[in-house]
């Protein structure tokens, strides 16, 4: 029976069928399926049955090998678990690890192909069936399938499969010696083995292919939309698929699609003329219809349809395929992307695609995959952007049900190769479109950490182009700001617009900030700054506290928004912000892993989770009110702290015990700050209103009084926890008080004693070895997270957490069966992990309200290089134009088409980190500003006197200085990772400061929304 037959069950059937059906007979469970939806071919989940043994082990391919003492294990399994987040990630234990298993096949699939998917081995994998190998893996990354049927022995013969991986960090491609690019110890962590989950496939000889191209050279299935109608929710649907014959004759086969909606209704089925394949042929058979009422797969809305393909002989289906995937329209122009026709700007973070967590690495269930990216989506983030490399299937299939709009890599460190390296990468990228070009979530391919060069972005673009024409997605690249073919860019740290093709900042913030330290009045009294240097200088921004983050955190989101759709001809289509999680990678800081993350690696949240929540709640403005108090009001007598809070409402108000202690100094639109608050038992609150002074918002904090008692909360998945020794139960552990509300002064250690089939896998904290797999366990800030994983055998798990002079907890917990036979269950581990509706559809209408409009600029000149004056305002940041050396010629002049009221202008000026202009500024013979610049992340926007006038004057009216303004911001001290910012390299820090260069200028009347 297949997943997609159990999964149509009803709840109650299901249930029994999981439970007994399999012990009752080998894999002959009742055929129920929904009435009008085919039942899918066999497919079996083969992660169960597996035995490990971390080292070489010649022979260990034989049938007659002895692996009695083997470690057993559930897939997915990095070896080298216990070591995350303990080890540094260039110490990770790496190399040679086997893993075997005995398996039988079902009796009612003879005669059947079988195919066998790894969704990921790393590095490499060698597969080996009843002692002859079978094929061969080497990029570490991608899926990959094996045609077992040649040497599969039927049933009732037992089979042996054994894999040889190597994860080597420097391991070479057998073929040509060439090592991958993507195998890197800053970003690529490298938990070595079968560490995603693996299938076992039964098919016809005539049938549907897989989406697995590397060793079977298939494409699989293909489904798409096109001719949307948003508010009719009307679309007319394809389905593509590649089909084989491998029977002996030709076949005359007919080929039809059912589409089945959330709830298992048959909305669309269509079907093709017969068509005969000659034997070996391969071909493509499509079939195409509209379907009307259509719920548009959307940010927040995890909506996702069944398709169903069928290839039918005499009326006989004899293959049937089912895709899941959703219905969106994706559209990239004027510098913008609309999602379902409302134009979105992008907030969000770059996350490292290990997504790992302490003492588990990558070995996660579904489930856990939705909490964690879930998370996201809660804290208003709407695009992932994967790092480095293709993120794994799971975390795909998590965002489709989240409703998180991701960039996909495929691989890559940070530099353009040439030679056989590149030739890797763009193999791994043509997989990787063909193996998820189905999920709706993927809007963004991503070519190159880094920029690349013409030649080789079309190489990436005829991929998308002949793989995924119509899937209403982007091929770019990190930088690319002047490509003529690349459909997106922008810049890591630096904000971009556009007018063309949307850019948006592949990174915008990277400072770190451990959870435990909350601010310099809490225990334990982190200074903001104090820690260890980097590369041998002060490095503040790598050692913050939770309460500088989040308003390093506002700051820097403030700069892109303020350029957000709505804003001129030229905006900035939004920026991620790196990472969600710490991540047990490249680092800076006082640990030996990452920090940066809005949540800890136990997905706690920190302060800059909350900050991200509130400040920003809209496709492009902000559309609800909210406000957060950073930090906690626990603190020692006597005292005075500043207080920020983080709202979107327009003026904030601070009350201490009911009393008024004034309006907040509104900073970066969204950060209210009250200078030298008396602490004071009792509670504090902040409240939000709009711009008629109605209350809109509110958000408060009390006074927590002494640790009582411990208090244990479970986080289970929706099925309940499975005994497949893979399933995962979290359990938040709090120091409260009396009344149960937790104390944020509290760090606790807590001793864990489990009882029954559960294994205690721990939590992380700031320690020796990061507290991993440590027994006690600290509580910080009053709360920590551990991870207790279930055994193969079910039944009753008990935990206690105990603290000398509190009150312990106890919690009872229960594992139900998973059975598999003979290494094969029809149970999945994403089986029953529902989609995330929370955010509902599209809204309609559009996002997007003018706050300024583009003054149209008709004739440009110049005091010197007029030649280049037009490139000032070109729509391509890496042109410019510059004066000479006189500063009398350090002038230039934008002639209007008509005599226009001017508000502001926003310049990309040569240097903006690091240096600052002496401007003035005349409208006319008016002077509207006059003053020194800023320096940005990319633009400086300056606000004029009103003034109405035929022209505008920027004029140097002085030497500038140079002087970093935001410290050391780069991650890597490569000449692959800084800013570039103009084609001659006349950047920062140049020694003439007589000189005015402009690379983009954009001048501004007001719009109707400002109005």
């Amino acid at each position: 029976m297949s997943r997609d037959t159990i999964h149509a069950c009803p709840g109650s059937v299901r249930l029994l069928i999981m439970i007994f059906g399999l012990v009752v007979a080998q894999l002959l469970v009742p055929q129920i399926a929904l009435a009008a939806t085919p039942q899918a071919r066999p497919s079996y989940n083969f992660n169960a049955g597996w035995k490990v043994l971390p080292t070489d082990a010649p022979e260990a391919q034989a049938v007659a090998f002895d692996d009695s003492k083997w470690k057993p294990v559930t897939l997915p399994h990095g070896f080298n678990e216990d070591e995350a987040f303990k080890k540094d990630i260039v110490d990770l234990t790496n190399g040679i690890a086997w893993y075997r298993k005995t398996f039988r096949l079902p009796a009612d699939v003879a005669g059947k192909k079988c195919l066998i998917e790894f969704q990921g081995v790393r590095h490499a994998g060698e597969v080996f069936l009843n002692g002859k190998s079978v094929g061969y893996h080497e990029n570490g990354v991608m899926a990959f399938g094996i045609d077992l049927t040649e040497n599969v022995l039927p049933a009732p013969q037992d089979n042996v499969i054994a894999v040889r991986t190597d994860s080597s960090w420097a391991y070479k491609e057998r073929a040509t010696g060439s090592g991958y690019q993507w195998a890197d110890r800053n970003f690529n962590a490298n938990y070595g083995g079968i560490n995603k989950n693996v299938i076992l496939h039964f098919t016809d000889k005539l049938h549907q292919t897989l989406p697995l191209f590397l060793n079977l050279g298939t494409t699989g299935v293909y489904v798409y939309a096109k001719d949307f109608d948003i508010p009719g929710r009307a679309a007319t649907i394809t389905a593509e698929s590649e089909v084989r014959n491998e029977r002996s004759a030709p076949v005359q086969a007919v080929y039809s699609t059912v589409i089945a909606d959330a709830d298992g209704k048959v909305v669309g089925t269509f079907t093709q003329q017969p068509v005969t394949i000659a034997p070996g042929q391969t071909t493509t058979l499509t079939t195409s219809g509209r379907v009307e009422g259509l719920n548009f797969w959307s940010w927040g809305y995890g909506y996702l349809y069944d398709v169903y393909t069928t290839v039918a002989v005499d009326g006989k289906p004899v293959d049937v395929v089912r895709t899941r995937t959703g219905f969106r329209k994706a559209e990239f122009t004027k510098g913008l992307v609309k999602l379902n026709d409302r134009t979105i700007q992008f907030k969000g973070y770059a996350q490292r695609t290990s997504n790992e967590w302490p003492a588990l690495g990558i070995n996660l269930p579904p489930w856990v995959s939705d909490f964690s990216n879930h998370l996201m989506v809660e804290s208003n983030a709407n695009l992932v952007r994967w790092m480095h490399i293709t993120p794994s299937k799971q975390d795909v299939e998590s965002c489709d049900r989240v409703g998180m709009i991701q960039a996909m890599p495929a691989g890559d460190s940070e530099r353009d190769p040439d030679g056989r390296r590149w030739e890797m990468r763009v193999e791994l990228m043509r997989d990787a479109v063909i193996y998820n070009r189905n999920n709706p979530s993927i809007i963004f391919y991503e070519a190159g950490n880094a920029g690349i060069s013409e030649p080789h972005m079309k190489d990436m673009l005829d991929i998308r182009i002949k793989y995924d024409p119509h899937g209403g997605r982007a091929m770019g690249s990190r930088e690319m700001l002047d490509s003529k073919i690349a459909e997106w860019g922008g810049e890591m740290l630096y904000i971009n617009k556009s007018r063309g093709k949307p850019l948006w900042a592949t990174e915008y913030s990277r400072d770190e900030a451990l959870r435990k330290y909350m601010d310099e009045f809490t225990p334990p009294y982190h200074k903001n700054g104090d820690g260890p240097p980097h590369r041998n200088q002060p490095a503040p921004s790598y050692n913050r506290n939770q309460d500088t983050h989040a308003v390093e955190d506002v700051q820097r989101w403030y700069d892109w928004w303020r350029e957000r759709p709505g804003t001129g001809d030229r905006v900035s289509a939004g920026g991620v912000n790196i990472i969600f999680s710490d991540t047990n990678t490249h680092h800076r800081g006082s640990t030996n892993y990452r920090t940066s993350g809005e949540v800890d690696a136990m997905r706690l949240p920190k302060e800059g989770f909350f900050a991200h929540k509130v400040m920003w709640d809209g496709w492009v403005d902000t559309e609800r009110y909210a406000a957060h108090i950073i930090g906690h009001w626990n603190y020692a007598p006597g005292t005075k702290k500043p207080i920020n809070v983080v709202s979107s409402a327009e003026k904030v108000e601070l009350f201490v015990n009911g009393v008024s202690k004034g309006v907040g100094e509104q900073n970066y639109r969204f950060l209210y700050t009250f200078p030298n608050i008396q602490w004071e038992s009792g509670s504090i609150r902040a409240v939000g209103y709009d711009a008629t002074g109605k209350q809109v918002c509110e958000a408060e904090l009390k006074t927590a009084g002494a640790p009582a008692s411990v208090r244990l909360t479970p986080h289970i998945g929706p099925g309940g926890l499975r005994a497949d020794g893979s399933d995962l139960v979290l359990l938040d552990v709090e120091v409260v008080d009396a009344n149960g509300q937790r104390v944020p002064t509290a760090f606790n250690e807590i001793k864990f004693d489990v009882t029954g089939p559960g294994e205690y896998r721990g939590g992380i904290a700031v320690g020796p070895d990061n507290y991993i797999m440590a027994n006690p366990l600290p509580v910080e800030l009053g709360i920590n997270r551990v991870i207790v994983r279930s055994k193969t055998e079910a039944g009753k798990i008990q935990v206690t957490a105990a603290s000398e002079g509190l009150k312990p907890a106890t919690i009872q917990l229960t594992s139900y069966p998973s059975p598999h036979v003979h290494g094969l269950s029809v149970n999945f581990p994403s089986d029953g992990v529902p989609s995330r509706l929370d955010r509902g559809p599209t809204p309609a209408g559009d996002s997007v309200k003018i706050w300024r409009k583009s003054v149209r600029v008709a004739k440009v000149t110049a005091g010197s290089n007029p030649d280049q004056a037009a490139e000032s305002f070109d729509d391509n940041e890496r042109t410019g134009w510059s004066s000479d050396t006189n500063i009398n010629n350090s002038w230039i002049r934008y002639e209007f088409e008509q005599p226009t009221q001017v508000s502001e202008i926003a310049m990309r000026l040569d240097g903006w980190r690091t240096r600052t202009y002496t401007l003035q500024i005349m409208v006319d013979d008016q002077e509207v500003f006059s003053g020194t610049t800023p320096r940005s992340l990319g633009y400086v926007t300056l606000p004029l006197k009103p003034a109405t006038g035929k022209n505008l004057t920027v004029k140097l009216a002085g030497a500038g200085r140079d002087r970093d303004g935001f410290g050391n911001i780069i991650e890597l001290g490569t000449a692959a990772t800084r800013p570039v910012t103009t084609r001659d390299a006349d950047a920062e820090g140049r020694a003439s400061r007589g000189i005015l260069r402009i690379l983009e200028a954009e001048i501004y009347t007001t719009g109707e929304a400002a109005k």
